[in-house]
């Protein structure tokens, strides 16, 4: 983790927020091409579940809903996690994780860093329950103001639109309602870089079916899941489903499991699917006044679907895929660090670079190119350095193809395209660059890291 990091600072991915104040913890500001990559990680997730599909309509709910959403979806009352706080070293635990092997990454502040609990300095508190989620309030004057929250979720916001998109979709169960959005929770122990942090943003979607047939789209959709992580670049090898026991489920599912990732840290959870059952459209149906019901205008049937709902990080999906990209080689006795991104996800492109930067007509030649392809694709332009510390710093972003011009090119018209991965060159004419590129980001791709 400490690797990714650094490259993430170094690159310009991801720096700590607030950063000249000193910082706040678990809070994070994205650079240049963090911003690509969050964004390319955001599109591929639309494109699978709306876009390649006929029975999935999107949505952009309000971040600040009604309060009384989060009173009847049970987010108030029982929106929390068990907290303990150590009086010696002043930081605060998630009571659950201190005995669990799966959270190695609890520490206490003080050296030498061992588990809470572990040295006779320790002095933990009781147990107590810690609403996580954030209140604000809206309104011209304090005495007249509301106490609403920041949404902790997404999905809620799905559930009371549930009528209004059902009245104009032209879709029937089974069918679902995908958002993207910034979601905000007031972590007791973020960390770990971005996998946990107090604002994220989610991509979360509900599938509305009959009742009778949750259980089978609850499967399905834990496999497609799945196979959509693998498609992207992440090894099958450090993916696994893993369903929830009967003690870890909600109140009102019938099914819930994890896809997991094997992180630095060890599995941890990077995607849910849970079958809701039909409890959050009874809940605000009940509270509302408001039927949030299917009714078939031919047979006059009439039934509250039952949810299934894949909820996804944005953070950590980009997370899990800097890990998996993450490689370091020995290439021609130098040591190369790479970034094995899918090309789809990759911030970058391709990057243009004049062999000899300061060679009039090969800026030239390179210039038109890159302003030809980047009305097309996202390509940088670099003629500063030596032309192998140029290739380190692309492989270092993940950026797929290299095209340089050189004196070839000021011969024949032709340019050398240079693979991330393989690092095989070919030579194909400069007017045909644009359709290579084309052709080559929509090939089919696996990653090559083994394991």
């Amino acid at each position: 983790m400490d690797k990714i990091v650094a490259l993430c600072r170094r690159r310009g991915f991801v720096f700590p927020s607030s950063e000249i104040y000193g910082g706040l913890a678990s809070s994070y500001d994205y650079g240049h091409y963090g911003v690509l990559l969050k964004d390319n990680v955001k599109a591929r997730w639309f494109e699978a579940m709306v876009r390649e599909r006929d029975d999935m309509v999107a949505l952009d709910s309000s971040i600040i809903l009604h309060p009384e959403v989060w009173r009847v979806s049970g987010h108030v009352a029982g929106f929390s996690d068990p907290l303990v706080d150590c009086r010696t070293c002043k930081q605060r635990f998630r009571a659950d994780h201190l005995a669990d092997p799966e959270h190695q990454e609890v520490r206490c502040g003080r050296k030498p860093s061992k588990r809470p609990g572990e040295t006779p300095e320790c002095d933990l508190t009781e147990p107590r329950q810690f609403n996580l989620m954030f209140e604000t309030r809206i309104g011209a004057l304090e005495e007249t103001g509301v106490d609403v929250y920041l949404r902790p979720e997404t999905a809620q916001g799905i559930f009371i639109n549930f009528k209004n998109v059902a009245q104009i979709a032209r879709r029937k169960p089974p069918f679902g309602i995908a958002q993207v959005g910034k979601a905000f929770r007031n972590e007791i122990t973020p960390g770990n870089f971005i996998f946990r942090t107090l604002e994220f943003e989610q991509m979360e979607m509900e599938y509305f079916v009959p009742p009778n047939e949750a259980e089978e789209w609850y499967r399905y959709w834990v496999d497609e899941r799945l196979a959509w992580h693998v498609r992207y670049g992440a090894r099958a090898s450090h993916l696994r489903a893993r369903p929830h026991e009967a003690d870890e489920l909600s109140h009102y599912s019938s099914g819930t499991s994890d896809i997991e990732y094997l992180y630095p840290m060890g599995w941890s959870e990077l995607e849910g699917i849970a079958n809701r059952g039909a409890f959050d459209l009874t809940q605000h149906s009940e509270a509302s006044g408001t039927k949030l019901e299917w009714v078939d205008a031919g047979t006059g049937e009439r039934f509250v679907p039952h949810v299934i709902e894949p909820a996804l990080g944005v953070n950590r999906s980009m997370l899990t895929f800097l890990i998996d990209a993450y490689d370091e080689e020995v290439v021609g006795e130098r040591e190369r660090t790479v970034l094995r991104l899918h090309p789809q996800l990759a911030p970058v492109k391709a990057a243009v670079l004049p062999l000899i930067g300061k060679d009039a007509a090969m800026v030239e030649k390179a210039r038109a190119l890159h302003e030809e392809l980047r009305r097309h694709f996202v390509v940088e332009y670099d003629d500063s350095g030596a032309i192998g510390r140029r290739y380190r710093r692309q492989d270092e972003i993940g950026t797929p193809f290299g095209l340089t011009i050189d004196e070839v090119t000021l011969e024949d018209d032709t340019v050398t395209v240079r693979d991330r991965d393989s690092l095989a060159q070919e030579r194909i004419p400069l007017g045909g660059v644009r359709a290579k590129i084309a052709e080559l980001l929509a090939a089919d791709w696996k990653t090559p890291k083994a394991g």
